[in-house]
């Protein structure tokens, strides 16, 4: 229940939820309290407005995403752990494991692998079925990864994990049967980072972030030179959107974590 929740009732806070509320609203009160139906609309306007708009969904990101980006080198572990969240099932019509843009996380992973940065390649994450019957994030991350060269033999799965405490709990198991101690790199997206490596520490592992699938890159921040950039810039699109979304649940993902004494 705990896993459906958290996944129903975030929408309602995000800006195409919540606008979709104030606008339902709004044709409530439109005959009876015309006033307070323009005023939610009004709100909704600006919640999408402010929401969509690059600078701000690009700063929301950054805050996130740039916490945690390497000084130098990454140091050699003793395993290098990639978190599910980017993978399709082969499905038809699918001819293989497709790939979404979190997919960089086990391509990254597995090139750490080759870059001899950690002799164990652990692959963390299952697949909510709420309807059907399809493998785990786990097993679509071990085709890639051993099409990139990695040894079978050298990878572990973790099936079972559905968010990013559970990674961290079954990612700490792995370890302990295995007897690997010592650090280990962790590779997510560069947005997940902050909370997966606080979860991650309170679970006593030792964690060297690698983050990748940056959404916003320094060329992204540079402001625009010509003034048909800096239009452009100022109308909303769906991709700053989305962006936002995907940070605004990090962060209440922060809150949910730490209420629940996973942080």
């Amino acid at each position: 229940m705990f896993l459906f929740l958290s996944k129903l009732l975030p929408l309602f806070i995000y800006p195409l939820g919540l606008t979709s509320l104030l606008m339902i609203a709004a044709l409530i009160l439109l005959w009876k309290q015309p006033r307070w139906a323009a005023g939610a609309i009004a709100l909704g306007l600006l919640v999408l407005l402010t929401s969509s708009n690059s600078g701000v969904s690009q700063g929301l990101v950054r805050s996130l995403e740039w916490q945690n980006i390497p000084n130098g080198e990454l140091p050699k572990a003793t395993a290098i752990v990639v978190l599910g969240g980017g993978t399709k099932a082969p499905t038809p019509p699918r001819p293989w494991v497709d790939v979404g843009e979190a997919g960089d996380r086990i391509l990254y992973g597995a090139l750490l692998y080759k870059q001899d940065k950690a002799p164990w390649l652990i692959l963390s994450g299952g697949r909510i079925q709420w309807d059907g019957k399809e493998p785990p994030e786990s097993a679509d991350m071990k085709e890639i990864a051993v099409e990139m060269g990695v040894r079978e033999s050298a990878i572990l799965q973790d099936p079972d994990s559905l968010n990013t405490y559970q990674n961290a709990v079954n990612v700490r198991q792995i370890l302990a049967e295995n007897n690997l101690t010592g650090k280990v790199l962790l590779v997510t997206s560069a947005l997940h980072m902050p909370r997966s490596l606080l979860v991650f520490q309170r679970q006593g592992i030792e964690v060297i972030p690698a983050p990748t699938d940056f959404l916003v890159s320094q060329q992204d921040i540079q402001p625009s030179t010509t003034i048909q950039g800096t239009i452009l810039n100022l109308i909303p699109d769906t991709q700053s959107l989305q962006q936002f979304t995907q940070a605004l649940k990090e962060y209440i993902g922060m809150v949910v974590y730490r209420l629940r004494g996973w942080l």
